[in-house]
């Protein structure tokens, strides 16, 4: 009997050795993969740089290796790599031009704007931009619109119907399961709280995204306008006429569009501009690869950092949905406070793209900047959106840089508190009895609603939030209060506006405030720093891989409202008093 244990104990262990043994290769097998998949081509004389616009456009390229293996179909272009792509290939020889591939693209304008300005600093070097689609969404043609020949499907499509915004509202369905929002805010124009507490959008907040849109929609005519060599008003006619469901030729006819065309003919164009025999494949240079290649400049020990800031501002990271970058305070004091201490970092850019969040995380990251600016230059570019909590984190900069179509300002404050007890009594039957020390002891009780008392402190508590923030926005950008107040009431403003009425220093891209922030230092010769560091691929393989393809597939199946789902998702864990913009900016 003993033998026979001890033959079962020894198959068991040696089945245990061979599953550790097999896991491990199999760990290292995919780590293979992913390690080639994410390594770079080489580029090739004769190629070409081809760019999808599809799927999302988004402050940094993030690879998961998961991805490779989880049959991701979900596009998502890094504005980062694809600029840095396009600034190298610029310089390359074996680069003869940019193909773009039309598609649909959800993108903030101010990125796709930021995008085509590259596209046009590319055509400087006299090299080809060619654009195809089968469709084209109006982000997609917008930046399209810059190439020599744009190119679309006979049966394809193309939208050019103008801008819209539409807000979603919650209110009567939260009513329905027996939920209300108690709501405290500072700002006439403080609209986030409106989807929660009103069934349609106020006058206050109907005329501030009739200005931002309108000045929005007003950039994309001229941008285009320019580009294509037509005229304002004729663009805007036949933005009343240009629908995915137009026929093409009404494209062409309106000269949005040069050549009606199906996919074998643009490679027979495209084969014909780089000398590729009809036989031979065109030599395509994608985004990651490009980006990626050597540069021949000469190593410098100087260095402009450039720290990007993007998505909600948290207090701490949390699991669960979300959107798929956020600005931690806890860990972007930590990163500002180390390149604070290198002494190799001459000046600091901080890229700021973020509608905002937490008032307290918000402060805290602001407090970390001026420490900054104590010892070295730090220069703020604003990219889709800075604003509220993104504008907080922003008002400090020695310089502040936007883009024309940047959404901005919305400097207020608000909390919003769920009162859940009809849920809890009336639909669910519960019931809630208790005994307290002190008067105020149950607050917060999901068993009843705040009371009057308990109501005023919380709006004292926004109210002192709304001074220190306009005193932070006062301080910074050498104002007095009360002129920061005059256009704050959370109002939202694009680049444009902000620039006039002095919330900005200068329209302009990244590249644009790092030259800004090199001359502040002095700094000649300077090599450019991105931070934080990605991580690396195994981390993201443990860490990431699966939390961020849920939150993908997520995103792609409830659309434009995944975001206010996440939010009532996480309304428990966040600080209850905000400085954001509304929850879902919803333009289309």
């Amino acid at each position: 009997m003993k033998d026979f244990l001890k033959y079962v104990m020894a198959t068991i262990v040696g089945m245990l050795l061979c599953s550790i043994v097999a896991t491990v290769i199999t760990v290292l097998s995919l780590a293979g993969m992913a390690a080639s998949e994410g390594a770079s081509a080489p580029i090739v004389d004769n190629s070409i740089l081809h760019i999808k616009l599809q799927g999302t456009i988004e402050e940094r390229m993030k690879d998961t290796p998961l991805s490779m293996f989880t049959n991701n179909e979900f596009e998502v272009l890094g504005l980062d790599k694809t600029l840095e792509a396009l600034e190298k290939a610029k310089a390359n020889d074996k680069i003869l031009g940019v193909y773009l591939e039309g598609g649909i693209l959800a993108a903030t304008p101010a990125m796709a704007e930021e995008l085509r300005h590259a596209l046009l600093d590319f055509k400087e070097s006299g090299k080809f931009v060619l654009a195809y689609g089968d469709s084209y969404s109006k982000s997609a043609y917008y930046i399209a619109s810059v190439a020599d020949r744009v190119m679309l499907n006979p049966i394809g499509s193309l939208d050019w119907s103008g801008m819209a915004a539409q807000p979603i509202f919650y209110k009567d369905l939260l009513a329905k399961i027996g939920v209300k929002m108690q709501v405290y805010k500072v700002g006439t124009y403080k609209s986030a709280v409106e989807p929660f507490i009103c069934t349609e959008m106020s006058d206050a907040n109907r005329e501030q995204v009739a200005s931002y849109l309108g000045g929005i929609w007003q950039n994309m005519l001229k941008d285009v306008a320019a580009s294509r060599g037509l005229k304002v008003e004729s663009l805007n006619a036949l933005a009343d006429s240009m629908t995915l469901f137009a026929d093409t030729q009404t494209a062409v006819n309106g000269g949005l569009v040069d050549t009606l065309c199906y996919i074998s003919d643009v490679k027979a164009i495209l084969k014909a501009k780089t000398g590729i025999k009809e036989d031979e494949n065109i030599r395509f240079a994608e985004v990651p690869d490009v980006a990626n290649a050597e540069t021949l400049k000469k190593k410098v020990s100087d260095e402009v950092a450039v720290y990007y800031a993007y998505g909600d501002i948290v207090d701490d990271r949390a699991s669960g949905m979300s959107q798929d970058a956020q600005i931690c305070a806890k860990d972007v004091t930590k990163d500002l406070q180390a390149l604070r201490e290198d002494e190799d970092v001459k000046a600091v850019v901080i890229r700021v793209n973020s509608g905002g969040g937490s008032a307290y995380a918000s402060e805290q990251i602001w407090h970390e900047i001026t420490l900054l600016k104590e010892k070295k230059p730090v220069v703020i570019s604003m990219g889709g959106m800075a604003a509220s909590g993104g504008y907080y984190i922003s008002c400090e900069g020695n310089l502040v840089y936007a883009e024309p179509t940047t959404l901005t300002g919305s400097i207020g404050i608000f909390g919003m508190i769920p009162d859940v007890s009809e849920l809890m009594t009336q639909k669910l039957g519960l019931s809630f009895d208790v005994v307290k020390t002190n008067s105020l002891s149950d607050i917060g009780s999901i068993s009843r609603p705040f009371n009057e008392a308990e109501s005023r402190m919380v709006q004292n508590a926004i109210n002192n939030g709304y001074e220190l923030f306009t005193r932070r926005v006062a301080d910074g950008r050498k104002m007095k209060q009360d002129d920061v107040k005059a256009i704050a009431e959370g109002r939202v403003w694009t680049g444009e506006q902000a620039l006039k009425i002095g919330l900005v220093d200068k329209l302009g891209d990244l590249n644009d405030a790092i030259a800004a922030a090199a001359a502040l230092a002095a700094c000649e010769d300077y090599a450019i720093g991105t931070y934080p560091a990605e991580k690396p691929w195994y981390q993201s393989l443990l860490d990431e891989g699966k939390d961020t393809y849920l939150n993908t597939q997520t995103k792609s199946i409830l659309g434009d409202y995944y975001t206010a789902f996440g939010w009532l998702q996480r309304i428990h864990s966040q600080n209850p008093i905000q400085a954001r913009m509304p929850f879902e900016l919803v333009i289309k």
